[in-house]
């Protein structure tokens, strides 16, 4: 029986790409650099900020002023972008309080704000980002500690992702993925709308094969 449903951030919940590629853009304009590619903006996508900063740097030389330019820039402009993904409300109102949900991402200091303007801070039982781990997606530590916080084991639980990050961290954590709106995806699963996120769970607790 599935007890839990997990989420990622961007992509999942939102359609974040243009926030994310704003944002990533406006730091490389103050350093004079280049706009993101097709690949960095892929690659911004679903990593870490730390990670994604180093990626699209690569080259410049030592970053520090490039990380103390982040930590001063506000988020707050770039979060209205973000476009909740259709039906999500209620998917998230069908699982509540039947099923536990939590949300694993590898957004940092922006999770909480991105969450409460939304007006999803509350539909979620627990919310593990990047900077409450050691060791980011695609590690299993987010899930572990999620699997942990309810008591649970990985078989109750399913991930739903986007990415090929998303892809490797339920198979580290060993929960099955349940790929959105991506069928390049090895995932157990698909799913193409939220609209029919209740017929999944249905038919997993059913046993059925959907």
């Amino acid at each position: 029986m599935i007890k839990l449903v997990a989420f990622d951030c961007d992509g999942v919940l939102f359609d974040s790409r243009q926030a994310n590629i704003a944002f990533y853009n406006a730091i490389l304009a103050h350093f004079d650099q280049p706009r993101l590619g097709p690949e960095a903006e892929d690659y911004v996508h679903s990593h870490t900020v730390f990670a994604s900063l180093e990626y699209i740097f690569t080259g410049y030389g030592p970053l520090d002023a490039v990380f103390a330019f982040y930590r001063t820039l506000d988020y707050q402009p770039f979060i209205p972008m973000m476009l909740e993904e259709p039906h999500l409300r209620d998917f998230l109102g069908y699982l509540r309080p039947t099923y536990f949900t939590a949300l694993a991402t590898n957004r940092t200091t922006t999770t909480g704000a991105v969450l409460s303007y939304h007006g999803l801070a509350e539909d979620f039982d627990l919310v593990v980002s990047a900077q409450d781990v050691s060791r980011p997606k695609p590690h299993p530590e987010s899930f572990e500690r999620i699997l942990d916080y309810f008591g649970l084991e990985s078989q109750e639980a399913i991930y739903i992702g986007d990415s090929e990050v998303d892809e490797a961290f339920a198979a580290n954590a060993g929960v099955d993925l349940v790929a959105y709106r991506n069928p390049r995806l090895k995932a157990a699963h698909h799913l193409d709308s939220f609209a029919t996120g209740p017929d999944l769970i249905r038919k997993l607790n059913r046993g059925d094969n959907p």
